[in-house]
């Protein structure tokens, strides 16, 4: 965790509103870029979150989470985002095998679900985000594990909590 710390809850009451937070975390990381991690159980909404990142970016298809293939590649409004799906990585080490350092140049925007799988081999997130289903929406989570992390969460706070 960085020096500064910082953590805020929401209340998240359909897909509408997660894929809100997505944008929103979108517009923050438009800049500099960054590494976001999701945790949280099978259909918490972290590939909802993560089509609300690509929408901010632009894209209006599908969003499919990349389960096999283990990371989808946009290139968006002259902006590189990766999403990361490693729920099936049998061993961390296949992360280096794929080459997972050239995709966290600092530049790219990073969407990692299931950041656990790949301990070790993923660097630092700026954010880390926490889905918990919570009757027919979701509690999110969002702490900053850098200081990019800590000033992304002060921008959006206005228009969460």
């Amino acid at each position: 965790m960085s020096a500064s710390a910082i953590e805020r809850t929401c209340y998240l009451a359909d897909e509408n509103d997660t894929v809100k937070l997505g944008q929103l975390v979108g517009s923050a990381l438009s800049a500099k870029g960054g590494i976001v991690f999701l945790s949280g159980t099978l259909g918490a909404g972290k590939t909802t979150f993560t089509r609300g990142v690509l929408n901010y970016f632009g894209h209006s298809g599908s969003v499919k989470s990349p389960t096999y293939t283990l990371v989808e590649p946009y290139e968006l409004a002259g902006k590189d985002v990766y999403h990361f799906d490693l729920y099936r990585l049998a061993d961390p080490e296949e992360l280096e095998f794929m080459g997972i350092r050239e995709y966290f140049d600092g530049k790219a925007v990073c969407v990692v679900e299931w950041p656990d799988k790949g301990q070790g081999f993923l660097p630092q997130p700026d954010l880390l985000l926490s889905f918990c289903p919570q009757g027919e929406g979701r509690n999110v989570t969002l702490q900053n594990g850098t200081e990019q992390g800590y000033a992304m969460i002060k921008t959006i706070s206005g228009a969460l909590f």
